[in-house]
Formats: C-alpha cells, structure tokens, sequence
C-alpha cells in the first residue's frame, strides 16, 4: 500500500466516522436520524452540521499536510487535535451567524468522533503502513537505523563496489542509495537501470530522515544544508505572529493553571515556586528562562547537572509536573518577550553549551532558529541525561531545523497534548 494512499485513507475514513457521529448524535438528542429534519422553535441544526463539516475539511486537510516527510503512523494525539480544531472553529462560526445550535448535540458529536477516531488509529497502528527497500551503503549503523523504525522493512544492505547480482528482486521495494558512496561501474549501471525502469530510487538521506524523523549527523558537510533552509524560509515572521497571538488568546486557561500549579508547589516543599535560569537563546544569546520549581531549593549546591531518570532531587510533585510537562507553563512569559517560540528546539544552560559545542559536531546549529517551549526532540526522545543522549537529540533537533514548518509544528503540538493529557511520551 503506498504512503499517499494510505494518508487518504485516514482522512476518508475520518470524514465517514463524522458521518456517523453526526448521525448518531442526532438521534441521540432529536429522536430522529437525519438532522436536516430536526426544526425547533429555535432554528434549524443545519448551520451547526455545515460547520462541523467545515472545520473537519480544514483540520483534515491541515493533519494530512502536518505529515510533510514524516512516516504516517497515526498518533492519538493527532485525533485530539482534530476534534479540538473542529470544534474550535465551529464555536467561532456559530457566535459569528448567531445561529442556533444545541450543546448537547455539539459535544456529543466531539466525543463519538474522538472515540471512534482513537479506535480507528488503534486498529491502524496494529497494521501499520510499511516501505519494503533494500539499502546500498557501507553505513550499516544508518541502515539499521532506518530499519529499527515502525515502518521500514530493510531487505537487504548490499556493498555499493558490490555486484548487482547481491541485489535481491522483490516488487514494490524501494531501492535506497546512499549519495556519498562510490559506486562500482556494474552497481551504477544497475541502478540507473532500475531507475529508467520504474523502480523507486530514493537518496539514503531522504528515507532516513522520512522514517528517523532525525538527521544524520555523518551527512552533513560543513553546516550549509542547514543555514540555507533557514534563510529562504518565510515562516519565521508568521510563526512569531501566530504564537504570541495563541497564547494571548488561551491567556485565561494558563492563568488559571498557573495559580493551581502555584499553590500546589508552594504547598509540597519550601522554597520559590517560580524558577529562573540563564539559557542560551537564538543565535547564541543568553536569557531567562522561567519554570515552576520540580526539585529541592539546593539541588545544584554542588555545581550544575544533568537531571537523571529516577533522580532524588525532585520533589513529589515535581515528579508529576515534568512528566505532564506543566512545569513549562511559565516560559510562556517568555514566549511574549520573544526569549522562545511555542514549538523549537529546546535551550540548553550555557555551561552544557559550551561543553557539547567542543565535542559534538554542528551542535551550535541548534540556535539557528528560536527556541521553544516543546520540541520535536522532546516529544521523540524526552530528556538527556548526557553527552550521549544529547547527540541523539540533536538528530532531532537538526531535523527540526531543516524543516521547520507550520505543519511540523501542528504535528509537534498534538503530540505535546498527548504528553499533557496521558503523561506518555516523556521521560
């Protein structure tokens, strides 16, 4: 099954699920199976249903342009933001025609349509969409990377000076080329050969990226293929708009939040509740970050550490703020002072700057862009507790750079609501 069709099967089976919430819910409150039928003294429920269908269109369409060059595995989080988006916009659309409309009706719609879009994504994850490929590349650590991931099916790694011989013939598999390699004259004939023919020929940097959703650190050459994404790109300014603009807009719900997180802190251990720290910002420059408290008043009385997994300096409810990730509500502050970015790589203290940037290559190409509250590398990876698992989340964040967009950050967001609501996805 190929990739596109597989991502508009989703989206089908999406619109059909409405339909029947739709239906559903409308025999549920009206008694009556077709909502064009349902008159009240009130107005008709059609304005409510074109809506809803309206806001469904556009959040679909936005979910399936979110998936860019990322594999489509369909995500829990995803159907929470659809739902979310939908009503959203039908809320909006019905305060501005004044039309009549029926609470009950609305969120049940919601709720049958998020159950049966998370069974559905259940079911789908089961089975999920995979690419067949064989992989020519002396890189065996990048080749099994690609196929350590949920939905790569590496048939064979085979030696580009090899003979095409060694290349099995297995229809619909993807032949992957790792461009940097030298190729014998046989191999290159025969991929050549293969590409004239029809077959899939794709870039090994490509496809490890597509299915890694990283980058690989060993392909890049002196930074350029980063630093030319980011100056073409004309998201930046928009981006800067949009995020001060949501975060004026849901400023009541953070408020709220913030008071309750605030008493709870105060009321678990002595001490501050806010936390203030020095990162490294956008293009190397420093600032304050602002955080609710996780951890005891002296946790660094020994000098600067990376936090561990299972560490004894957090507090109880700290334990439980870093987990649902409401220990960032402050950095919203921060998020209007222009200091972050809603979604971005995530800034790091100077002390661990200064220390990757002589052992880590390309690791100064983080704050290229702005940093952010969330992150690609922190809904894909979690914490770094060293310089290992800082590489690793440096793949991330360097993806991230490449492609920053308004849809990766769609992708990156729904996921972040799903780390909130459940506590999965972090560490």
């Amino acid at each position: 099954m190929g990739r596109r069709f597989f991502l508009r099967s989703v989206v089908l089976a999406d619109v059909l699920l409405l339909v029947i919430a739709i239906v559903l819910a409308t025999y549920r409150v009206f008694d009556v199976w077709a909502p064009w039928l349902v008159t009240t003294p009130s107005g008709s429920l059609m304005p409510s249903v074109v809506l809803v269908l309206m806001g469904a269109g556009l959040s679909l369409y936005g979910s399936y342009l979110a998936w860019g060059r990322t594999v489509p595995r369909p995500s829990y989080g995803r159907a929470v933001v659809i739902v979310g988006a939908t009503m959203g916009f039908t809320a909006v659309g019905l305060v501005v025609s004044r039309s009549y409309w029926s609470r009950e009706w609305l969120l049940t719609v919601a709720a049958l349509w998020l159950i049966f879009g998370i069974v559905q994504r259940f079911i789908l994850r089961r089975r999920p969409w995979t690419e067949r490929m064989v992989v020519v590349t002396t890189e065996k650590i990048l080749a099994d990377d690609i196929g350590n991931s949920d939905h790569a099916d590496v048939i064979a790694i085979v030696d580009p000076l090899g003979d095409p011989e060694d290349v099995p013939l297995v229809d619909g598999a993807s032949l992957v080329v790792d461009l940097r390699e030298v190729l014998s004259e046989d191999m290159a004939r025969y991929v050549s050969s293969a590409s004239v023919s029809g077959q899939r020929v794709r870039p090994l940097v490509d496809v490890y990226e597509e299915h890694t959703g990283r980058l690989p650190l060993v392909h890049i050459v002196g930074g350029w293929e980063l630093t030319r994404p980011v100056q073409r790109s004309q998201y930046a300014p928009a981006k800067r708009v949009i995020e001060v603009l949501a975060v004026l807009v849901t400023l009541p719900l953070w408020l709220f939040l913030w008071g309750v997180v605030w008493l709870t802190v105060k009321l678990d251990s002595r001490g501050p509740a806010i936390y203030s720290q020095e990162r490294v910002g956008r293009n190397g420059g420093h600032f304050t970050l602002y955080k609710f408290r996780t951890m005891v008043t002296d946790a660094e009385a020994t000098g600067p550490q990376f936090t561990s997994e299972n560490d004894p300096r957090i507090t109880r409810i700290g334990r439980f703020l870093r987990k649902s990730r409401l220990d960032e509500i402050p950095q919203l502050w921060n998020v209007l002072r222009g200091d972050l970015a809603i979604v971005g790589p995530r800034p790091e203290r100077p002390v661990f700057v200064d220390q990757f940037s002589e052992s880590i290559p390309f690791y100064d190409s983080r704050t290229l862009i702005r940093p952010g509250v969330t992150g690609w590398a922190q809904v894909q990876y979690g914490y770094a507790d060293g310089e290992a698992d800082a590489v690793e989340k440096l793949t991330y964040d360097l993806y991230y750079v490449k492609h920053s967009s308004l849809w990766l950050d769609v992708h990156i967001l729904g996921l972040s609501i799903w780390t909130v609501l459940t506590g999965q996805g972090a560490r």
